[in-house]
């Protein structure tokens, strides 16, 4: 399937007066060889841990965080960290986000984080009763870019709440609750949750009676490695969020910009059925395939991330039948036909 490069960048800078909680509900290439300065200590610790049992690659756990690409969006990027970094750690995730922070050289060419420099992660507390996250920052946490501000919320609030034990974030500095940020006000009256969106999208017919819903169009790095990066749009409030959700995916991503459509013209959704133990099957139609083409795996897993991402439990299994077949191969060789669940890691970084 041709892909085809229209899409504009989203512009976070125009959102920064939209207010924060809305209604409604190994991907990447090697690092260039060019660079001959020694490693960061704390990439050279892990460079030496891979190498271990007789050239060996050990197989480390890895810890997803939200990064900001080339583009300046954010997508989730699925790091390895040294051993003996604990990578169930919130506090060890937030810690990646630091720019110039301990971590700075693992992350892949063409992402950075988007906490200032020299911005402390000092404790985060979590309460199981209400899943929620109790952040606190001090350092440089308040010295960024008021075209930064609502970035930093997304990147912190995504990065958290990607496991189930953290449904709500809130953030303190210096001890103090913040009820609003510090450079650009955006207020803060409630925990931050996923209905915040990212790389929010608000299209040409925004109106306040809209709900969020987000969608997983596909990305290249600096590499030319293909990754997945997470848009919000608004939609009209009440119908069914899955279906909304897919539709905007087969619109294509904004015009102008990077971002690669991963579905063709052609695509239509036919129906989205939820079964009784909770499997979402996605019926798609495109007379562009015959019966018995080989799917392409960047559209089917699209499809899986934003129908899952959609969902009420972060545990839906989705299907899909393509041209009313039941049987779905992906040229990634995977058998779509059956319940596949959300990966566990997006973007996966080898080191």
């Amino acid at each position: 399937m041709r892909k085809i490069p229209s899409l504009r960048k989203t512009s976070v800078a125009a959102l920064l007066g939209i207010p924060v909680v809305l209604t409604g509900c190994g991907m990447f290439g090697a690092q260039s060889p060019e660079a001959i300065d020694p490693p960061p200590r704390i990439q050279e610790a892990a460079m030496i841990q891979a190498a271990e049992g007789n050239g060996k690659l050990a197989t480390l756990p890895l810890t997803t965080v939200y990064l900001q690409d080339q583009q300046g969006l954010l997508a989730p990027v699925s790091l390895t960290l040294p051993s003996g970094t604990d990578v169930s750690s919130p506090k060890a995730a937030l810690d990646t986000l630091v720019t110039g922070g301990a971590y700075a050289g693992m992350l892949p060419e063409g992402f950075k984080g988007v906490l200032p420099q020299g911005t402390v992660v000092q404790n985060v507390t979590i309460h199981a009763d209400d899943k929620l996250a109790v952040v606190e920052f001090s350092g440089n946490f308040a010295k960024y870019e008021a075209k930064d501000e609502r970035k930093m919320l997304e990147a912190v609030t995504w990065t958290l709440t990607g496991t189930p034990e953290i449904k709500n974030v809130q953030i303190w500095v210096d001890g103090k609750k913040l009820s609003q940020m510090p450079v650009n006000s955006t207020p803060l009256p409630e925990p931050l949750n996923r209905a915040v969106g990212i790389n929010l999208d608000l299209g040409e017919s925004f109106t306040t009676n809209s709900s969020p819903v987000t969608v997983y169009f596909s990305a290249a790095s600096p590499a030319g490695v293909q990754y997945y990066v997470p848009v919000t749009r608004l939609v009209a409030p009440g119908g069914d969020r899955v279906q909304a959700a897919l539709n905007e995916l087969i619109k294509g991503p904004a015009k102008d910009g990077e971002l690669e459509e991963v579905m063709t013209g052609g695509t239509e959704l036919q129906s989205v059925k939820t079964s009784e133990d909770g499997t979402v099957t996605v019926a798609l139609k495109d007379d562009m395939f015959t019966e018995g083409d080989i799917v392409p795996s960047e559209l089917l897993q699209s499809v899986v991330l934003t129908t899952a991402e959609n969902t009420a439990s972060q545990d839906a299994k989705v299907q899909i039948e393509w041209n009313g077949q039941k049987t779905v191969k992906g040229d990634d060789n995977r058998d779509y036909s059956a319940p596949v669940s959300k990966p566990e890691y997006i973007n996966e970084i080898p080191i």
